[in-house]
């Protein structure tokens, strides 16, 4: 009888990579959650300030894209011990150049690096799960959303001290750029015997972009719900649903409360019901969500309606990436560098789109459109279908549902 239990190297592989998905949640809302107080610092008009939050999206786009190639040459887990550095200095140069020109040059680096660290760490993702022959996908998204209100907090304190971006960036940049590069010494790139034949097998095969549209349309249409709560979640409460400023605050870290909570247990919902019933649970609650917000009376249905999208939308997102690693056994470093460039897709039509439909119709019609586009998804469902499995740490694991 073999030893199902996954290897220390694995474990250590494992646990390193969730310190990086919560060392860039971390990065990522330090900078989105200043945004107001950068755009103080370099005087930025309301009109320039979308060009400069249009591009980060869009180079992230060119980096993944790169990362596709860059990974021909060298190991995902280099590359992302390579770009989580500068990422983390590039949020640090933007909190404390004094002209224009340095945060255009700050944003373009922090752009380029987001969109190779992204696509490396869910490469890693994808190929650890793969080694560990169950769902573990959305534990380290659920590390990200943990960092994400670490970082979230973290602003707020500055904000209600009014520290100047520098004093809060340096030591905050000080402390997580050494503990992901000590996390990175442990990174597992890829596992078993046949370690050289994957990579060769990584580096010839083709990914076919009409197999992969489905799960590219789910990761855009998830991310277009996720931009929605975002950005309009709080001028939703306080606008059409008349809270007061202090409480139109709240439905965003309501939503990245249950998103953490989502993914902390979502693994264990894979294991048990298989990624495809999840997924559909999934766009069903995120699709029940936006209902409740479009429908709802008073800002507590309101937020009731944001807790369930934060549930719902959260395992979409790390499935889409796992059912890509299994649908391209081969070449799945490139099936996730293309797949995460639908992140961006999803994130720059997301907000504009919203606030077109309700400025030019209302804000309720609006949230009818984003809950369209996620309950579309469970048409795709079947594209997160598990394969026969025949990997894992070293043996074949035959009773395990096969998750990426």
């Amino acid at each position: 009888m073999t030893d199902s239990r996954p290897s220390r190297r694995l474990r250590q592989g494992r646990a390193s990579l969730a310190i990086s998905f919560f060392v860039q949640g971390a990065i990522f809302a330090l900078l989105v959650t200043r945004i107001p107080a950068l755009q103080d610092r370099y005087g930025i008009s309301d009109g320039l300030l979308p060009l400069f939050l249009a591009a980060v999206p869009i180079l992230a786009g060119v980096g993944s894209v790169g990362t596709e190639h860059l990974v021909k040459r060298m190991r995902p887990g280099l590359v992302l011990r390579v770009v989580q550095p500068i990422v983390s200095v590039a949020l640090l140069a933007a909190g404390s150049g004094t002209t224009v020109w340095q945060l255009a040059a700050a944003l373009a680096v922090f752009g380029l690096t987001v969109g190779a660290l992204d696509a490396s760490m869910n490469m890693l993702g994808v190929s650890l799960q793969r080694a560990y022959g169950r769902s573990i996908m959305l534990g380290f998204h659920g590390a990200y959303s943990l960092g994400g209100i670490a970082g979230a907090s973290l602003a707020w304190v500055g904000a209600h001290w009014d520290l100047p971006l520098p004093t809060l960036y340096a030591p905050l940049v000080a402390t997580l750029v050494p503990v992901a590069l000590i996390a990175s010494r442990w990174y597992v790139d890829r596992q078993g015997d046949d370690q050289a034949d994957d990579q060769a097998d990584d580096h010839g095969a083709a990914v076919s972009m009409r197999a992969l549209l489905p799960l590219c349309l789910v990761m855009a249409f998830a991310y277009i719900g996720d931009s929605t709560v975002s950005n309009w979640s709080a001028k939703y409460l306080e606008d059409v649903l008349h809270s007061s400023e202090q409480l139109a605050t709240v439905p965003y870290n309501v939503y990245m409360v249950t998103t953490l909570l989502g993914r902390s247990f979502g693994d264990f919902g894979v294991r048990r019901f298989g990624a495809v019933a999840v997924v559909r649970a999934g766009a069903l609650l995120a699709g029940a969500g936006f209902a409740v917000v479009a429908a709802a009376p008073g800002p507590w249905v309101g937020m009731g309606g944001f807790t369930l999208l934060g549930l719902g939308l959260c395992v979409l997102v790390p499935q889409t990436f796992a059912a890509a690693g299994r649908l391209f056994p081969g070449a799945s470093d490139a099936a996730v560098a293309r797949l995460n460039i639908f992140n961006y897709v999803g994130f720059l039509i997301g907000s504009p789109l919203v606030g077109a439909l309700g400025g030019a119709w209302n804000y309720r019609a609006a949230m009818l459109v984003p809950m369209a586009l996620v309950l579309v998804t469970i048409r795709y469902a079947r594209s997160f279908t598990p394969v026969p499995a025949g990997y894992g740490d070293g043996h074949e694991r035959p009773r395990t549902v096969d998750v990426g």
